[in-house]
């Protein structure tokens, strides 16, 4: 300020323009000191400026943010002159307000478990169709294959499940995504005691996910076919500290000492055909995970996608 006071006295300003000072935009679980910044990428602590848990313009893009989320974003928490910290949890509210609209949608498991349907013909695939939005008709339609086998999340089953799980148990009928009604049978385990595969029966005339009997179930579960998902690699990504403010450390320490080891955790998707078709930034919900962008790392027919968000959070806008 005061060599900005020494320029207006020396060209003699008539009109002396008003300053207005303003604090810097800090958010819990990151830094966003540029000298901190610098130290995370030159030291190694990520890869690059575009790193997706980087606060950096181009680590939001790489992450699958969007412009209209961090406006909104900007909007909200206005402009203040005292310094304070802003919960990480109301921008991925905006990012996932802004996604609902505009992301399609699609079929991933992470954690498969394989599922058999008994009475479904062997080697007969059954091409369903499926919305890519439920609310925006323009978005068209996609085709999902249906066969005898299939995979699950290891976590949509339980073999003796507690009084509030509704999810697939024995005995126990629940609708595949876009697919059909479908009852467990039988569960398969190995040597171990672990369950590596469940066998069910469907309901033919459910086809599309409704029954024309009127008959109800608690629990809809996403899904892909054994035979035709494809393996992606998948990077999920977690609050860069482990404090809400990185400076809080012990005497001796400086921020760094608060990086969070699981910021980052690489694992393997299983997915349907039509996400082979991702272009880097394209931006999807994994139905039931999270939401999705292809990174710039993928090829084509060979995506890498980067989880923006998930699906839910604690965050409760006012």
């Amino acid at each position: 300020r005061p060599l900005y006071d020494w320029f207006l006295d020396v060209l003699n300003t008539p009109n002396r323009p008003r300053q207005y000072e303003f604090a810097r935009l800090n958010l819990t679980a990151t830094v966003m000191s540029k000298r901190k910044l610098r130290r995370l990428v030159e030291e190694g602590h990520v890869n690059g400026w575009d790193d997706p848990r980087m606060p950096t313009v181009s680590g939001m893009r790489r992450r699958g943010y969007t412009a209209a989320a961090i406006r909104d974003f900007c909007e909200r928490i206005g402009v203040a002159k005292r310094e304070n910290i802003i919960d990480l949890a109301l921008l991925e509210y905006c990012v996932r307000e802004d996604l609902n609209k505009i992301a399609r949608r699609a079929m991933a498991v992470l954690d498969p478990v394989k599922l058999v349907i008994e009475n479904f013909p062997e080697n007969d695939t059954d091409w369903l169709e499926a919305a890519n939005h439920p609310n925006e008709e323009g978005m068209g339609t996609r085709k999902i294959p249906f066969t005898r086998e299939l995979y699950i999340e290891r976590e949509d089953f339980l073999e003796d499940p507690p009084k509030k799980f509704f999810r697939l148990a024995p005995g126990r009928e629940v609708r595949l995504r876009w697919a059909y009604f479908v009852t467990c049978k039988e569960v398969i385990k190995n040597e171990k005691g672990e369950i590596v595969e469940i066998r069910c029966s469907y309901d033919p005339a459910t086809r599309g996910g409704d029954a024309p009997d009127g008959r109800k179930v608690k629990a809809t579960l996403h899904w892909v076919s054994a035979a035709h998902a494809k393996q992606v690699p998948v990077r999920l990504f977690d609050r860069l500290f482990t404090k809400d403010n990185p400076d809080e450390v012990e005497e001796g320490l400086d921020f760094i000492s608060n990086l969070n080891p699981d910021s980052l955790r690489e694992a393997t998707a299983w997915v349907e055909p039509a996400l082979l078709e991702a272009k880097p930034l394209d931006h999807y919900q994994f139905e039931r995970v999270g939401y999705f962008c292809a990174d710039k790392d993928s090829k084509p027919g060979a995506p890498v996608f980067n989880r923006t968000v998930t699906l839910k959070d604690s965050y409760k806008p006012v």
